[in-house]
């Protein structure tokens, strides 16, 4: 996937971002902060849980657009998250170039690679699934985070180094990330969720059917990763792969199809429900250490 934007910010996601230009610094508006709950505010709707609002911070790697979709949903996420779930998330945007220092994500409590590829930098968005895996930081890759976060594990992992995403390296002569057979842009599918694997866990069944934006998948050493240790816990109707976790991670969990794009986002997808509640898990052993 391609995005038309060619200026990225390293900032605050507190309102929705505007459609007719750049993205902008949302930590520079300051008023939408006024719209977040404070931890002692009450729930407001039926549909919230009760309780005190529990908090965390979570980097959002990528390079920010307006015309991507996945991005624009994220305020809309974030704040039902704080009304539903009563987790109110800090999220700061990470782009991709920025990422490449290894220290980038240090401090957070949650990392979520978000679609937008090809990214302006494969190298820091590798580092930052480097991190959150070899660090125990919670982490979702959705769309191109998916694809890149199976590069990084054959890379580092596996011992792959030669492997390359077609995308971002067409020139290469071992794919790891190929173009479809059929283009999934925009389609709806659906995926069979194996019984026992964190992903049918969180689902809570065993089948669902899910909605893409996405041209690219894996093609080849998939073996080589699943005896290294990845898990393949979903695919679809044809038995390609499109979830991959890793057990023994705290939270390590990765989907082609992108779950930010279910519904209107007033009810986010359990996979990012499941994401803001590791991020507030981690935040709390941090705390207690």
């Amino acid at each position: 996937m391609t995005t038309n934007s060619s200026t990225a910010t390293h900032g605050r996601v507190r309102s929705p971002m505007t459609t007719n230009g750049p993205a902008t610094r949302d930590s520079d508006t300051a008023h939408a902060a006024a719209h977040r709950p404070t931890a002692n505010a009450p729930a407001t709707n039926g549909g919230s849980t009760a309780g005190p609002a529990r908090g965390a911070r979570i980097a959002l790697v990528g390079d920010r657009s307006p015309t991507v979709v996945s991005h624009t949903r994220v305020p809309l996420l974030l704040d039902a998250l704080a009304h539903r779930d009563r987790i109110v998330l800090d999220a700061y945007w990470i782009p991709s170039e920025d990422a490449e220092d290894a220290t980038a994500v240090h401090g957070f409590d949650a990392v979520w690679v978000l679609p937008g590829s090809p990214y302006r930098s494969e190298a820091g968005v590798l580092t930052a699934i480097r991190t959150a895996r070899e660090e125990g930081i919670p982490f979702l890759g959705t769309c191109g985070g998916f694809q890149h976060a199976l590069l990084e594990y054959a890379r580092d992992v596996c011992g792959l180094t030669r492997v390359a995403h077609a995308e971002n390296d067409p020139g290469a002569d071992d794919f790891l990330i190929e173009p479809l057979a059929c283009s999934l842009v925009g389609h709806e599918a659906a995926v069979t969720v194996e019984p026992g694997s964190l992903a049918q866990s969180l689902i809570g069944a065993e089948r669902t059917v899910e909605r893409y934006f996405c041209s690219y998948g894996p093609s080849r050493h998939l073996d080589t990763l699943r005896a290294r240790g990845l898990r393949f816990s979903g695919h679809d109707q044809d038995g390609q792969v499109r979830i991959a976790e890793l057990p023994g991670h705290p939270f390590f969990l990765a989907t082609l199809f992108q779950p930010e794009l279910s519904g209107d986002g007033s009810r986010p997808h359990p996979l990012i429900r499941a994401l803001a509640r590791a991020a507030v898990e981690h935040a709390a052993r941090v705390r207690a250490e």
